[in-house]
């Protein structure tokens, strides 16, 4: 695109120094004044002769709005001659003739007209006009300041600012600053603690922000909407499952299916009776698992695989679950109806036993800092511990079932468990208030996505339904295929941005569905009994972790990351290419 040269007419200069104005980056400004009183003109959205010309195939994108946001984005990205080139060639301008004036006013510091321009712009809302005067005025404020023009900022402040009637607490500020001049810092914001020159480019972005986009377009708006596009492009991609996935300009996106964890890498058999429950660590580096054969295990994950590092024993009866703690140093792992274990990760060793006399444990979880730990008893309450076993609190009454799992939010406020077969509770420890999902049929498991945001909600009749509990409780999706007669199933989070879903069957199969579009992705081979628990690397994207009534672990990757095939290993651990 053509440039304007010195020679063009006096028009196309003005023009080109007015847009220059709003550039920030050029660091641009105008010596040359506009004809004529601001008073005389409206500020009216650009015509271009075509009217309400389109452009796309959809036929919804303006010509106009189109054009005007082309030229933006050219003036941002510093092509000034090129931006006011289209406006020439197109007959369509960035912005009214009133509001290059009121651009020109602020960056000169000619306030009393700017705020009189304000006005004639044609804004119907008047909390942005009295909002923007307030800015402008501001800005006057300090600039006489700085002059050490005492007496002039105190009128602005009394006979301009104040009848605004506007930000009171803001006026008391600027009225220290008066007062006390050392006060004077801290009151500016970051623009008016900079040059001059800065300071103002900086109130114009800030009045650009406040004003309607139809007047002023916003900096970076068509940066803006691509990226929006390229986001919904992304989130619309069945498979998309990696960091290092390029999205490009040139083509829609679509990743292949090979970006999700389908091919087995390992197998994993040290146990000796059905694996209920696993985890990874927060780290992704280790993975626990406990076992029907009264014992848990410490898995240690690294480029090599993943290889046992503690077989953890001292439970008298089944272990039904484990949790890891906030620094994944340690690992609680709770027998059914028994007593809840803390475990040194890297030696192995117990550090402490939680017992109720005549009691058993039922879960267990962890506060965000580590301190204490919760437990789910099988008098329904639930009991908050000190590390050394000291219970703490005591929540009794219907807080939690024989069967249940217990999750913390991250900030510690909320204690989520199966209060009731169809009901889970989510308690406010400091509001003290409850609320409760409903389901019409029977709960078996629940899962906390990490952002605290959502529940996955394993039911009785083959369904699993993902909650929203971030405000009001609302069931925002539903997802089906896998089976579930006898056992407890569990389902889990995972991938990038936890976009997918995998939840164990009784059919052996390991199922996947896309979290946000409901779709089953992928049914696993492998296993030879009932899958009941699964979990997703939260570190890795590309590692799934299944656990069988099969006695073993199965590692999920991708394919083209498979190891080579090993024999079996003296620490139990079986590499295979993805066969039984």
């Amino acid at each position: 695109m053509g440039g304007v040269e010195d020679d063009e007419p006096a028009s196309k200069r003005m023009k080109l120094s007015s847009e220059a104005l709003i550039h920030l980056s050029n660091g641009s400004t105008v010596k040359e004044s506009i004809v004529g009183s601001s008073r005389d003109l409206m500020a009216r959205p650009p015509q271009s002769d075509g009217g309400e010309e389109v452009v796309g195939s959809k036929g919804v994108i303006k010509k106009v709005e189109f054009v005007r946001i082309i030229a933006k984005a050219l003036y941002s990205l510093g092509y000034i001659r090129s931006g006011a080139h289209l406006e020439e060639e197109s007959g369509i301008a960035l912005h009214s003739s009133i509001i290059n004036v009121f651009m020109r006013q602020v960056l000169e510091g000619d306030w009393d007209e700017s705020v009189a321009t304000l006005h004639n712009i044609g804004l119907t809302d008047e909390m942005i006009i009295k909002s923007a005067s307030f800015l402008i005025l501001e800005q006057k404020f300090f600039e006489f300041l700085d002059e050490e023009k005492v007496m002039d900022a105190l009128k602005t402040l009394r006979t301009e600012i104040s009848p605004l009637c506007i930000n009171h607490g803001r006026v008391r500020e600027l009225s220290l600053s008066i007062v006390s001049p050392s006060h004077c810092f801290t009151v500016r914001s970051p623009k008016q603690n900079t040059s001059r020159a800065r300071s103002r480019t900086k109130l114009l972005e800030e009045l650009q922000k406040l004003l309607p986009p139809t007047v002023m377009i916003p900096e970076r708006r068509l940066e803006h909407l691509v990226e929006q596009a390229l986001g919904l492009q992304r989130d619309a991609c069945m498979f998309h499952n990696s960091l290092d996935e390029e999205i490009s300009l040139f083509a829609d996106h679509q990743c292949a299916r090979d970006q999700i964890p389908s091919y087995a890498l390992q197998i994993l058999p040290a146990h000796t009776d059905e694996i209920w429950f696993l985890q990874f660590s927060h780290n992704g580096k280790y993975l626990a698992s406990s076992s029907h054969d009264c014992s848990a295990i410490i898995w240690e994950v690294d480029a090599n695989g993943i290889s046992l590092k503690h077989k953890l024993s001292g439970h008298q009866k089944p272990v039904s679950s484990v949790s890891w703690s906030p620094d994944d140093h340690q690992l609680l792992t709770c027998g059914v109806e028994e007593v809840v274990r803390r475990w040194d990760a890297p030696s192995g060793e117990c550090l402490s036993v939680y017992e109720k006399a005549g009691l058993g444990m039922v879960s267990c979880g962890w506060s965000p800092d580590g301190k204490w730990i919760f437990s789910g008893v099988n008098d329904k309450s639930i009991s908050l511990w000190e590390l050394d076993g000291r219970e703490l609190e005591c929540w009794k009454g219907q807080h939690t079932l024989k069967i249940s799992d217990l999750e913390i939010t991250s900030d510690g406020k909320q204690i989520i468990s199966i209060c009731r077969e169809t009901a889970i509770l989510l308690l406010d420890r400091e509001a003290k208030v409850e609320r409760f999902i409903e389901e019409d049929q029977t709960i078996t498991s629940f899962s906390l996505s990490r952002d605290n945001r959502f529940l996955l909600v394993n039911l009785l009749n083959q369904e699993i339904h993902l909650w929203s509990i971030e405000d009001d409780l609302k069931l925002v999706s539903k997802y089906r295929g896998h089976k579930r007669t006898r056992f407890i199933i569990r389902s889990c989070f995972g991938g990038l941005e936890q976009a997918f879903v995998a939840s164990g069957s009784e059919d052996s199969l390991v199922y996947i569905w896309h979290r946000g579009t409901g779709e089953l992705i992928e049914a696993l081979p492998g296993h030879s009994g009932a899958v009941n628990c699964v979990s997703w690397n939260p570190t890795n994207p590309h590692m799934l972790a299944s656990a069988s009534d099969d006695r073993t672990i199965r590692i999920w990757g991708l394919n083209n990351l498979s190891a080579k095939q090993k024999d079996t290993h003296g620490n139990g651990i079986h590499y295979c290419n993805g066969g039984t």
